[in-house]
């Protein structure tokens, strides 16, 4: 299913059952009264962005600090569920998955999944959804007495029920990584406060772990990568250009003419070999872009690489240059030299929680022109945000990473 028929589904049949939702919930908590004893485990719900699995490790880690004795959840799409493996915090067999192919199927799955939780003897569930009407109606169906979620409070749209006990604003002024530090503290603040999170995080608690691979596996798969792709071999620094970005904005894409000019020029330098990365989708696509290069140092990895292989991938690799995409923020945990070119979003609510990632943006008065506020859709069809991102200015800052320690 694509993206704008979901945006669709969650407005048009979202907004009047969280409506209807709220009302029946209203009228329950008269004859009903809230329980007083609770499950002790958390779930967390976030369905469509692979970076922000990521992106939200601290708030799982901190969930477990606060609740130590509770096992953590996850709810996720199922195309994006093997984002959760590359930090390891959520354990593979404590995630619910969701198919989105299609309507019957994310109906099925739906029902499913709210049967699923009822199992999981839920302290809390907290929605880390952008104000989705969907991910609002998981949230109070997991039958969890504590739900935390984004509340807009006086904003005008963005309606999704009454159906949260905890109501955390939404901050578009400070990193989504702290705002999901918010919803997890919620639950720690007196009963009643309004709003919550009233508490600052530093940068350093957002700051992710760092991943290295152990010399083993990162021997299994540089063989492995070498076996097929031998020229390899001879070339001593790697770097990795990430042209794609998911269907979600393809606004965020820099045009492919320039990252093949870019490989070309890359290329000048006789120790650096270009590898393209992708999924198995990208597969033709990227080899379009490794046959206008012409050269046999530029190799397909589209399709290659699965999401194990990424953290050796990104520890041998010397630099990547990528879209605001997920693999910005897969390779964060390896500090790997990374250079993300911005547009439709900004990098002080998404940037990739890497020392050692350098945002490019063409700060366009336009741009950013999607959040959370509008469901990051934009009306632009001319992104002169990332059109207007030079190839010398890339390639510049390119050379000027490689060359340095």
């Amino acid at each position: 299913m694509n993206v704008d028929r979901m945006r669709q589904i969650d407005f048009w049949a979202g907004v009047p059952l969280c409506a209807l939702v709220s009302a029946i919930a209203r009228l329950w908590r008269l004859f009903r009264p809230r329980p007083t004893t609770a499950g002790r485990n958390i779930l967390f719900i976030e369905l469509s962005e692979m970076g922000s699995a990521v992106i939200a490790d601290s708030a799982f880690k901190r969930a477990q600090s606060l609740f130590p004795d509770a096992r953590l959840h996850f709810l996720i799409f199922a195309k994006n569920r093997a984002s959760l493996d590359i930090m390891g915090t959520i354990k593979r067999e404590n995630v619910l998955t969701i198919r989105a192919d299609g309507l019957g199927t994310l109906l099925v799955d739906t029902f499913r999944a709210i049967a699923a939780m009822h199992r999981l003897d839920l302290f809390a569930t907290i929605d880390m959804e952008m104000f989705s009407r969907f991910a609002a109606l998981l949230c109070f169906f997991s039958g969890a007495p504590n739900r935390v979620g984004f509340y807009n409070f006086h904003g005008e749209g963005l309606y999704r029920g009454e159906l949260l006990t905890h109501r955390v604003p939404y901050n578009p002024h400070q990193h989504v990584a702290k705002c999901f530090l918010s919803q997890v503290h919620a639950l720690v603040e007196p009963p009643g406060t309004v709003p919550h999170a009233k508490i600052a995080f530093s940068d350093d608690e957002i700051r992710l772990d760092p991943m290295v691979p152990t010399p083993d596996e990162l021997a299994a798969f540089r063989a492995r990568l070498v076996a097929a792709f031998p020229v390899l071999e001879r070339y001593r620094r790697w770097v990795l250009l990430n042209p794609n970005s998911s269907e979600l904005m393809p606004l965020r894409r820099w045009a492919k003419e320039n990252y093949t000019e870019l490989a070309r020029r890359l290329l000048a330098d006789p120790d650096v070999a270009v590898l393209i990365t992708g999924v198995a989708a990208e597969k033709a696509e990227a080899q379009g872009l490794c046959d206008a290069c012409g050269d046999d140092r530029v190799v397909n990895l589209a399709g290659f690489t699965r999401m194990d292989d990424l953290i050796p991938l990104y520890t041998l690799a010397a630099l990547m240059v990528t879209n605001d995409s997920g693999p910005a923020h897969f390779s964060a945990p390896t500090g790997l030299k990374t250079m993300v070119l911005f547009g439709p979003e900004t990098p002080a609510l998404y940037g990739a929680l890497n020392p050692n990632a350098e945002f490019i943006t063409a700060g366009l008065a336009c741009s950013p022109c999607v959040s959370a506020l509008n469901h990051r859709k934009s009306p632009c069809d001319d992104a002169k945000c990332m059109s207007s991102i030079t190839l010398d200015r890339v390639l510049e800052r390119a050379r000027a990473r490689l060359s340095a320690p």
